[in-house]
């Protein structure tokens, strides 16, 4: 996960530079391995979920296995779709939230805490990090080729609405009640 951190643009400037064709060591790799891993959770979801308890997170890892998918086919956007995994920061408090919950521990310190540190970093890596890639997009608009640009444009006006609607169930269940 090396590969995630923040310090990883301190560290591969290119990488603040050129999102497109430049990536560092194992970026390619990592992102390839991001697929398989949300083609897995997809077909699990299909086998193992009814279709309106899933449908959202169906349609979130359609949108992130083609997108993520042109990047490893054409090693071009791998750093774009690197900047795109930052956002899985926050799923380690999405998921340890759904287990606290699933243990029924909703009344305890631990759930607070982690509904706490689940509203921060999903502030700071989902939606800041989304923001950014849009304004990246607009700004390079014009050296992006018209199809990526569609893609990564079709692919931001999906993923933005539905975090921004995930956080609002998340305030309203968590500190609204």
């Amino acid at each position: 996960t090396h590969n995630l951190s923040p310090c990883r643009f301190y560290l591969y400037p290119e990488l603040s530079n050129d999102l497109v064709s430049t990536h560092p060591p194992g970026a390619h790799s990592l992102v390839a391995v991001s697929v398989g891993y949300f083609l897995e959770d997809f077909v699990d979801m299909l086998c193992n979920q009814k279709l309106h308890q899933s449908w959202e997170l169906l349609f979130h890892h359609s949108v992130v296995i083609i997108c993520f998918g042109i990047a490893v086919l054409l090693h071009q956007y791998v750093g774009f779709a690197l900047v795109a995994l930052l956002v899985e920061i926050n799923s380690i408090f999405l998921h340890l939230r759904q287990i606290l919950l699933m243990a029924n521990l909703v009344h305890t310190t631990c759930y607070r805490l982690n509904s706490l540190i689940n509203l921060g970093t999903y502030v700071v890596f989902r939606m800041a990090t989304l923001a950014w890639m849009t304004r990246w997009l607009f700004l390079n608009r014009h050296n992006v080729p018209p199809a990526a640009y569609a893609v990564g444009t079709v692919g931001m006006a999906i993923m933005t609405p539905m975090n921004i609607i995930l956080f609002y169930r998340l305030l309203r269940s968590d500190f609204f009640k």
